[in-house]
């Protein structure tokens, strides 16, 4: 179970929003690769990194950074999101030294293009599935989409997607808890590992999350929690490496 830091990146500064919500930000930093060091020095082995401008602008704008983390953790996988729109962004993208390129808006309005990434850049696709209400939002969190979570992972499954972020956006950057359970009803309609998002708090979570691991949860993504002090990142690893051990 991999507990993963997020940086998610803002006009250079590493900041928390709350629900998605720009107008709602806490700068936690002015140099995330001093924070990606921070959170690799205390175990991390996977970063989550959104690029929050190429989110709202629709191509990445902070390439920069990214490529400065990237370089100086080459063996940690990164996943990274914001702006990956089309098959020359993901090119960019993995040429920086990112392992997986998430997509959002486009798994939704435009299905095709999915099946291509995946088909061109097989096991470095993930598709970030955020929820609000029970429908999956898009735009950066801003619409809301007519389509089920259900529906669309089925899909995504069949065009094969290395993986799925499940967020529930009421929850994130509330650390209200992690939405376990529609975690795990995503997992049972879908056989490729589910990451799950959004609440975070503290080390119940990482409890909840081991209990019910063979059910296809492979790591949980963190954020405001690690920030603020709630969660000792450390700790939070640990504690999961002991309930559910790695695999060797």
């Amino acid at each position: 179970m991999l507990i993963i830091p997020a940086i998610d990146i803002l006009d250079g500064c590493c900041v928390r929003l709350s629900q998605g919500d720009p107008k709602r930000q806490t700068v936690y930093s002015r140099n995330p690769a001093e924070m990606a060091e921070r959170w690799v020095q205390a175990g991390a082995r996977r970063l989550h990194i959104i690029d929050l401008d190429g989110a709202g602008s629709g191509t990445p704008k902070n390439m920069p950074i990214i490529r400065e983390i990237a370089g100086q953790y080459p063996e940690l996988p990164i996943q990274m999101g914001g702006g990956i729109r089309d098959e020359d962004t993901i090119q960019r993208c993995l040429e920086a030294g990112v392992s997986y390129a998430i997509l959002g808006t486009r798994a939704i309005s435009t299905p095709h293009f999915i099946s291509a990434a995946s088909v061109e850049f097989p096991g470095h696709i993930i598709v970030s599935l955020d929820v609000r209400d029970g429908l999956l939002a898009v735009e950066g969190w801003s619409r809301r989409s007519r389509h089920t979570v259900t529906d669309v992972a089925h899909t995504l499954e069949d065009e094969g997607v290395a993986a799925i972020i499940h967020t529930d956006i009421a929850r994130d950057g509330m650390m209200s808890h992690l939405n376990v359970d529609a975690t795990v009803q995503l997992c049972q309609e879908v056989c490729i590992p589910v990451i799950a998002a959004g609440g975070f708090a503290n080390l119940d979570d990482v409890k909840a999350l081991c209990a019910v691991a063979d059910e296809g949860i492979s790591g949980a993504i963190t954020g405001r929690a690690i920030y603020e002090g709630a969660l000792d990142f450390a700790a939070a690893q640990a504690l999961a490496d002991q309930l559910c051990p790695p695999e060797h």
